[in-house]
């Protein structure tokens, strides 16, 4: 059964979900500590700041200093949530994270904002499309993608209690609110937003409001598409993706990263592994961002409800040719 949605009417930004709900985490776990690379404002850690001042470390632009910073408080008992630019973390300072954090397992959690292609006017350089790609590489790290602020608030919940390395990556734009406050995350599940038996979309991120139109656009035609919301990429939900291929048939996959190594991989390598049915990827295909206002980027790079109503119309073709 598919969990129950909002209305749809209202949009906040996952950043500001994330400032709030880390803020009310620290008031009841006295181990959370935050560190910053001056971005505390555009990380929403201000507040956290504010309340916490013992607890907050302001790092500067040193994002390397700052991922051993963080290894080092977790070898205390720390809970450390480190925030910068997708950019900037992973982007400048993936070897510490790899052997200060990853390799020996540490309670690490690396909260980005500013992923993907929705940074915007900033541009090429600022615009992470690959972190994904890089953080599911390495061992021992769990990988998230919320789709709203509600879901956002529950991730971060659930990553206090999780024991262990993770990367929470998250956008600058407000987007709308999908849950309602009664959405419960489970790291490691893909959800069933919206039931169908004909084609299945699994999508990330901004991508799970596109799919869900795409849903109802190809419901008006008599096609009823499943959407899974595959907020952890790793691990993923392996079971979910198995029963998706042998229920539907076909799958497609969606998400605001290169269709190299994210998501659109990470189904891929189940797919083949346990079920093979044919696979449509819509995503950034091999190339970098550019500047330019949220939506046009999106209209421009394919990571559209139509885009996504297309892919599954080729992938439904497919699976009747086979």
């Amino acid at each position: 059964m598919a969990i129950r949605l909002a209305d749809g009417s209202r949009n906040r930004a996952t950043r500001d979900a994330y400032g709030e709900a880390l803020l009310q985490a620290a008031r009841r776990e006295p181990r959370i500590v935050a560190l910053t690379g001056d971005l505390r404002d555009s990380t929403r850690l201000e507040a956290f700041a504010g309340a916490f001042p013992d607890r907050f470390v302001e790092c500067g632009i040193a994002e390397q200093n700052m991922a051993g910073i963080a290894a080092g408080l977790a070898t205390c008992g720390k809970i450390p949530f480190v925030s910068s630019f997708a950019a900037f973390a992973p982007g400048r300072c993936y070897d510490q994270i790899r052997v200060l954090i990853a390799q020996p397992r540490l309670n690490v959690k690396l909260v980005s904002t500013h992923g993907g292609l929705t940074v915007g006017e900033d541009g090429m350089s600022a615009q992470a499309v690959e972190d994904l790609a890089m953080m599911r590489a390495l061992a021992n790290m769990t990988v998230i993608v919320p789709a709203d602020a509600t879901e956002t608030a529950a991730v971060i919940d659930a990553l206090v209690a999780h024991d262990g390395p993770a990367y929470v990556r998250l956008g600058r734009s407000a987007v709308p609110v999908l849950f309602d406050e009664g959405y419960r995350f489970a790291v490691g599940a893909a959800p069933v937003v919206r039931d169908g038996d004909d084609v299945t979309i699994a999508a990330c991120g901004i991508m799970v409001t596109e799919a869900l139109e795409a849903a109802r656009a190809l419901a008006a035609d008599g096609v009823e598409a499943r959407v899974l919301n595959c907020a952890t990429l790793k691990p993923l939900d392996e079971a979910a993706v198995v029963a998706a291929a042998r229920e539907t048939g076909a799958i497609v996959t969606a998400e605001e990263h290169t269709i190299l190594g994210g998501l659109g991989g990470a189904v891929c390598e189940v797919v083949a592994a346990s079920h093979p049915v044919p696979v449509e990827r819509v995503g950034i295909r091999d190339r970098f961002g550019e500047s330019g206002a949220p939506r046009a980027l999106q209209d421009a790079y394919g990571l559209t409800a139509a885009a996504i109503a297309a892919a599954a119309r080729r992938a439904l073709s497919r699976k009747r040719r086979g």
